[in-house]
C-alpha cells in the first residue's frame, strides 16, 4: 500500500513514524512544501529571545535521519497543489517541475496558517509560525531596538517577553480589553500586570489601520489616529485552517473552513484522512464540532490516523484544548470552555473562584494559585483556568483528565494526589475546588461574584482589621470572624449578608454561622483576591526605551504577594 502524507510537522511526521512502526511493507511518501520537517514550532519565540540559544535544537528530527531511521521517502520543497480523489492522484509542484503521484491512502496534515491584518509590504511586518518565519525575523532583529507585537494570544505573549529578554523596547497591541482571549478577562488580568512589570508597553482596544514601511523602519498607524514607530512588527492575530486543498477536492468542510472528519479521522472520501490544525473534531464537553490548533492534539491525531489508514478502528475522542503559557514569573493554563463562551452559547453554568497555596503554606517557596472552575447543575465540568507562580500545569492537567474521565466537579475532592510539603498540601488545590463545588451544588453555600453583589446587600468583611485597612470593598462592614458570633446584633437581618475574606475560606465559615443563626447569607467566591481581579489597580506608566541589556527578572505582581492563610487542621470547606 502507498500512503502519501501532505505536511511534515506535528501530525504529518507523527503519522509517518507510526505507519512505519506498524508496517515495514507500506510505501510512505512525505511531501513538505517547506525546508524542514518535525521541528518544534512552539519553541520559535524562545530562540528569538536567546533562551534556546542553538537553532538546531528546534529540529526534532532532521529529514535525512528521519528518512534513514524510518525508511520514509521525505521530499522537501514539494507542494501539493491539487487532489483528484477519483483518480487517486495528487499534483505536486517540485523544484524540478510539476508531476503527479498516485496513492492508495492520503493523509492531509496541512496545518494552519497565520491570519494577516492590515496590508503591508514584504520587509518589516512579519508572522512567527514556521522556521522560515523565525529566520526572517532573526535577520531583522540584528541591530533592532523597537518591536511591536500585534495580538496578545499565546504566541504574542511569548514573543513579547522574549524580545524584552533580548533587550528591545516592546509594545503589544491587543484589540480586545484583555490579553489571552482564550481566558476570561478577570483571569487574564494578572498576566497584563506581569507584562507591564517586564517593561512591555501594553495597549488595549488598539486596532491597526495600516502600516507605513520604509527601508529603515515601519510606522504602525492605529484606528484612533495614533502611530508607533518600530524596527520590526510581528503579527500574532490568530490562525486559520490551511484547508484549500480539501475544499478544492470537494471534501466536506465545516463552517469555518476546517476539514470535517469522523471519529476515525476519515474525511468524506473514504481513502483520504486528515489530522492536525486543519481539522475539526468533536467537543467532548457539549458535543458538536470544535477546532483546537495545538501540537498535543495534532500529534495524537497523526498517530491515530496512521493506524486507521492501515485498517484499524481507533477512535479520536475529541479535544478539550488543555493549554499552558508562561508570562514572566507567572504561568497561566486553561482547559475546556471559558465563561465568555458559555454565555455566548446560552449555556447555564455555575462558577467558583479559589486562591489556594501551590504547596504547603509553611514550606519555603509556596505561591498563590488563582483558580476558576465552571460546571453544570449536574456537576459536569465545563472548563477551568488557573494562574500562579508554581504548580499551575499539574493542576490543570489533573482537571483535564477528570473531564476526560467524566468525573464531576464535586468528585475532584475525591481524587487521590501525591502529597509532600514542597509540592502540595494534604488537601490539594484540586481537592479544594471539588469541596467548594460540592458545597455549592448541595446548597450548603451560596456564592456571589464581584459583579453580581446585589445593590441592597450588606457586605461583611470578616478579615482582621489590619487586613481590612490594606484594602476593602467599598461600604463593607468589618467584623473579624473570631468576633462574629457575639456581634451578630450589629447586622441587618432584613438584608442579604454577603461575606468576604481574603480568599473565600473565612467568608464561607461566616456564611455558615450566619445561616444557622437565621440570616440570609452568601459568600463572595474567592474573596478579596477575586474582587481585585475584577477591579485591578491602575496600569503602570508605559515602558521606557529599550535598555542596553536584558533586565533582571521582575518582582512578582501583587497577586503573588498576597498573604497565605494557613488552614492546617481545618476540616473546611
Amino acid at each position: 500500500m502507498k500512503v502519501i502524507i501532505v505536511g511534515g510537522v506535528a501530525a504529518g511526521a507523527g503519522a509517518a513514524a507510526r505507519l512505519r512502526r506498524l508496517s515495514e511493507d507500506c510505501e510512505i511518501l512525505l511531501l513538505e512544501k517547506g525546508d524542514f520537517i518535525s521541528y518544534a514550532n512552539c519553541g520559535l519565540p524562545y530562540h528569538l529571545g536567546g533562551v534556546i540559544a542553538d537553532r538546531e535544537n528546534l529540529l526534532v528530527m532532521p529529514p535525512a535521519r528521519f528518512a534513514a531511521w524510518l525508511n520514509v521517502d521525505v521530499r522537501l520543497r514539494h507542494e501539493v497543489t491539487a487532489i483528484d480523489p477519483a483518480k487517486k492522484v495528487v499534483t505536486v509542484r517540485t523544484p524540478e517541475g510539476v508531476r503527479e503521484e498516485s496513492y492508495d491512502k492520503l493523509l492531509l496534515a496541512t496545518g494552519a496558517e497565520p491570519r494577516s491584518g492590515a496590508p503591508h509590504g514584504e520587509g518589516r511586518v512579519m508572522h512567527l509560525w514556521t522556521m522560515a518565519d523565525m529566520d526572517r525575523i532573526a535577520a531583522k532583529l540584528a541591530g533592532a531596538r523597537r518591536a511591536v507585537i500585534v495580538g496578545g494570544g499565546f504566541i504574542g505573549l511569548e514573543t513579547a517577553e522574549n524580545l524584552r529578554h533580548r533587550g528591545l523596547a516592546v509594545t503589544l497591541l491587543q484589540r480586545s480589553g484583555h490579553v489571552l482571549p482564550t481566558f476570561d478577562a478577570e483571569m487574564a488580568q494578572p498576566l497584563a500586570a506581569e507584562l507591564r512589570s517586564l517593561g512591555v508597553d501594553l495597549r488595549f482596544g488598539a486596532s491597526v489601520a495600516e502600516y507605513d514601511e520604509t527601508p529603515d523602519e515601519v510606522t504602525v498607524k492605529l484606528a484612533d489616529g495614533s502611530a508607533i514607530a518600530a524596527d520590526v512588527v510581528i503579527e500574532c492575530i490568530g490562525v486559520q485552517p490551511a484547508s484549500q486543498l480539501a475544499r478544492a477536492a470537494g471534501l466536506r468542510c465545516g463552517e469555518r473552513g476546517h476539514i470535517a472528519v469522523d471519529e476515525y479521522l476519515q474525511t468524506s472520501d473514504p481513502d483520504i484522512y486528515a489530522a492536525g490544525d486543519a481539522v475539526e473534531v468533536v467537543d467532548p464537553v457539549f458535543g458538536g464540532p470544535i477546532a483546537i490548533p495545538l501540537a498535543g492534539p495534532a500529534n495524537k491525531q497523526g498517530r491515530i490516523a496512521a493506524a486507521n489508514m492501515l485498517g484499524g478502528k481507533v477512535p479520536y475522542r475529541g479535544s478539550l484544548g488543555a493549554s499552558v503559557v508562561r508570562v514572566g514569573s507567572l504561568t497561566a493554563a486553561g482547559v475546556g470552555w471559558t465563561e465568555a463562551r458559555l454565555k455566548a452559547a446560552g449555556k447555564p453554568y455555575t462558577k467558583i473562584y479559589l486562591h489556594p497555596a501551590s504547596s504547603a503554606s509553611y514550606y519555603p517557596g509556596s505561591g498563590r494559585l488563582s483558580m476558576k472552575l465552571m460546571f453544570g447543575a449536574d456537576g459536569t465540568i465545563y472548563g477551568a483556568q488557573i494562574v500562579g507562580s508554581a504548580g499551575v500545569d499539574k493542576r490543570i492537567d489533573t482537571i483535564a483528565q477528570a473531564m476526560r474521565a467524566r468525573r464531576t466537579a464535586p468528585e475532584l475532592g475525591e481524587i487521590e494526589l501525591a502529597y509532600a510539603p514542597p509540592y502540595s498540601s494534604a488537601k490539594d488545590p484540586v481537592n479544594f475546588a471539588g469541596f467548594i463545588a460540592e458545597n455549592v451544588l448541595s446548597g450548603l453555600s451560596d456564592v456571589v461574584y464581584p459583579d453580581t453583589i446585589p445593590a441592597d446587600a450588606q457586605v461583611l468583611d470578616v478579615r482582621e482589621p489590619e487586613e481590612h485597612e490594606l484594602g476593602a470593598i467599598p461600604g463593607a462592614v468589618n467584623i473579624p470572624l473570631g468576633e462574629l458570633r457575639r456581634r451578630l446584633g450589629e447586622l441587618d437581618r432584613g438584608r442579604l449578608i454577603v461575606t468576604c475574606c481574603q480568599v473565600g475560606l473565612r467568608g464561607y465559615l461566616a456564611e455558615r454561622i450566619l445561616k444557622q443563626h437565621g440570616f440570609r447569607a452568601a459568600n463572595l467566591s474567592g474573596g478579596w483576591m477575586t474582587w481585585r481581579m475584577f477591579h485591578p489597580e491602575p496600569a503602570a506608566p508605559a515602558a521606557p526605551a529599550a535598555p542596553a541589556e536584558p533586565e533582571a527578572a521582575p518582582e512578582p505582581p501583587p497577586m503573588a504577594d498576597a498573604p497565605l492563610l494557613d488552614v492546617r487542621g481545618l476540616a473546611c470547606p
